[in-house]
């Protein structure tokens, strides 16, 4: 299976409030309803706080 794109997975991060944790990010994605997929990639993420998205744009393309 291909790892989600970052705007898959910005499609899940609306109203999250930065900065915040990976488990945060997690959650509002949950809550947004996101694939397995997109969650998978976010429980992938390395356990710290994140500014915005251009932080997460940069942590999804390394996992790719």
């Amino acid at each position: 299976m291909a790892n989600p794109t970052f705007i898959e997975v910005q499609k899940y991060l609306s109203g999250v409030d930065y900065p915040c944790s990976s488990s945060q990010l997690v959650e509002a994605a949950e809550g947004n309803g996101a694939p397995q997929e997109v969650l998978d990639a976010l429980r992938g993420l390395p356990d710290r706080e994140y500014d915005g998205p251009t932080a997460i744009s940069s942590e999804v393309a390394s996992e790719g």
